[in-house]
């Protein structure tokens, strides 16, 4: 047994040599924990529900962040084969209500000032794209005067948005001539 400087009583009864050494270095750099009276509160802060909580937020913004729509929500035209590309937030979003009202990004602009407003944004971040979103309903002439307001702008790549199809959910029993199991007999 270990005991004080005087030899007098041991300061870690039941303690091997090696972990009263151990203890008495815990002990004088007052790593040591202290006792406290038998139902007293303790005042240290458990952060396992703040991990819990923070992980969480960042899993929703995870999966919620590619959902968020930029621009102008429209109707676009359905389309069988286009080729798909995500949103890489590198494209200037013109968009085209059912109204024929004109947004670049979500500023509404007028389709005389859309050449203004594109050259603008090109010339504060050059290498931006421009994607046409358009509603289906509009007249093809208001989608064609928006593309020659972008093509004075200097802009001579546009990308037009479609919504691709979506392919029919075949039934069970119902081939490509339609329902077989239906047929009547004739005698």
């Amino acid at each position: 047994m270990t005991s004080d400087e005087g030899g007098r009583r041991p300061l870690f009864p039941g303690a091997s040599e090696a972990s009263a050494r151990v203890l008495r270095a815990t002990a004088r750099r007052g790593l040591a924990t202290k006792r406290r009276p038998k139902g007293q509160v303790r005042a240290e802060i458990n952060v396992t529900p703040l991990v819990d909580v923070v992980l969480v937020l960042l899993i929703i913004f995870m999966v919620i962040t590619p959902m968020i729509v930029r621009g102008v929500s429209v109707d676009l035209p359905i389309t069988s084969h286009h080729d798909r590309k995500n949103d890489d937030n590198k494209d200037l979003i013109v968009s085209i209500n059912s109204s024929g009202d004109v947004y670049v990004n979500a500023d509404k602009v007028s389709i005389e000032k859309l050449t203004a407003s594109v050259e603008e944004e090109r010339r504060r971040y050059p290498d931006k794209g421009i994607f046409l979103k358009a509603d289906h309903r509009i007249r093809y002439g208001t989608a064609r005067a928006a593309m020659e307001a972008i093509h004075r702008a200097g802009v001579e790549d546009v990308q037009i948005g479609t919504d691709e199809r979506k392919p029919q959910p075949s039934r069970p029993g119902q081939g490509k001539l339609g329902n077989v199991g239906s047929v009547e007999e004739t005698r």
